[in-house]
């Protein structure tokens, strides 16, 4: 009979739980002076360091903050090559006219799977060392049968939170005739993408797929067992958050360009609002008006959008920090919406949260405070990182 070990970290200056019921009995139940005990892959005890149990083994945080490991909802990280030459033209103010995300389709096409796969390594493993320990990450950079599944059985062997994104857009070779493509991303596409996949998403904008298109696609994944989320609102005002909202989809994700009847929508429905400031960062966009949503009472989460074109940082304390200073955040909620706000849309309850029975995820702060990743941005805070009750980083 085996025996699982427990340990115990102690001595942690400050812990955001994200479980009201501890510490000063806010959304991110804040403790000070504070322990955590893991056992095996999950927590067994939470609480002030001088009630802490004792543990088979013991590691010293040293005074520093400690925050469960941020919970990346949405990215892209499936592709191969980069639109270096695209970013530099748009901050130099400069036209570009290549080909935005088929430039990245038509990389993805030509890598080899082992070019494919080590790429996503890369970009996990930068991830991790910032904290990052639940990802999800989308297909969308191959846009055919072959392609579109590949990237799926790739993204699968790294994480269980995989996206079939075959209406990214609206590939040239069915440029004319959208019908077509669309048919072909409920038909055949989905029947070889959905074994590999628990999600389904659409980019529901001018210029890839309107509101029957999407609607059309997402209903087709839910009837095949993939639960919908989607991209909605980035560009221009449209119909992606109520279709969201009319659909169950986990996180309407962007959300920049909202009404009131949008707001309120997600208000009362169950659908996250997943914010991406990295991509209005790196385009020079209109920043999504997060206090907006949350004085109305929407579940907001943020991640990184991480991808090749519009927003290539796999950096959430990044996205903290912009959230803070041009979104209308407080720390507290940028960090809630980083961890327990990710969990939300993906409909999670094991991950970033700090209780009993929760994963053993979290990251240690060279800092007294999780108000630091706002309060010193662009600084690399994280000092350590656990990942299922073991220190990965």
């Amino acid at each position: 009979m085996t025996t699982t070990t427990t340990t115990l970290i102690t001595n942690i200056a400050s812990l955001v739980t994200n479980d009201p019921s501890q510490g000063d009995g806010t959304p991110l139940g804040l403790l000070t002076d504070a322990a955590v005990v893991l056992e095996g892959d999950t927590i067994a005890w939470v609480g002030p360091a001088a009630k802490a149990p004792s543990a088979d083994a013991r590691h010293d945080a040293g005074g520093q903050a400690a925050i469960p490991g941020f919970v990346d909802s949405h990215s892209h990280l499936v592709f191969a090559g980069d639109r270096t030459q695209e970013f530099n033209a748009r901050m130099s103010g400069r036209p570009y006219s290549a080909g935005g995300i088929r430039t990245t389709v038509a990389a993805t096409r030509a890598a080899t799977d082992e070019a494919l796969e080590a790429n996503v390594r890369h970009y996990l493993a930068e991830a991790l060392r910032q904290g990052t320990t639940t990802f999800e990450t989308k297909s969308g950079y191959g846009l055919s049968t072959e392609h579109e599944s590949r990237a799926l059985r790739i993204a699968a062997k790294h994480t269980d939170e995989v996206t079939f994104l075959g209406a990214h857009i609206v590939p040239p070779d069915y440029a004319d005739d959208p019908a077509a493509y669309v048919e072909l991303v409920t038909g055949e596409m989905l029947e070889a993408c959905a074994p590999h996949a628990r999600w389904i998403d659409v980019f529901c904008e001018k210029g890839a797929f309107d509101g029957d298109q999407a609607r059309a696609i997402l209903t087709a994944g839910k009837a095949r067992g993939l639960h919908p989320r989607i991209h909605a609102n980035q560009l221009s005002y449209g119909p992606g958050v109520q279709l969201a909202v009319e659909l169950d989809a986990a996180s309407a994700d962007h959300c920049t360009h909202l009404t009131d009847a949008d707001v309120d929508a997600l208000a009362q429905g169950n659908t996250v609002a997943t914010l991406l400031p990295g991509a209005e960062f790196s385009t020079r966009a209109e920043w999504p008006d997060a206090r907006r949503l949350l004085d109305a009472g929407a579940t907001v989460a943020l991640s990184t959008d991480c991808n090749p074109g519009s927003s290539f940082t796999s950096s959430v304390p990044f996205c903290v920090a912009l959230a803070v200073r041009d979104m209308g955040m407080t720390p507290d909620e940028a960090v809630w919406s980083a961890t327990a706000g990710g969990a939300a849309a993906l409909r999670r309850t094991d991950v970033g949260v700090l209780r009993e029975g929760a994963r053993a995820d979290l990251a240690l702060l060279d800092a007294p405070s999780h108000v630091h990743l706002a309060y010193r941005p662009g600084v690399p805070l994280v000092s350590e990182v656990w990942r299922a009750g073991a220190r990965v980083a």
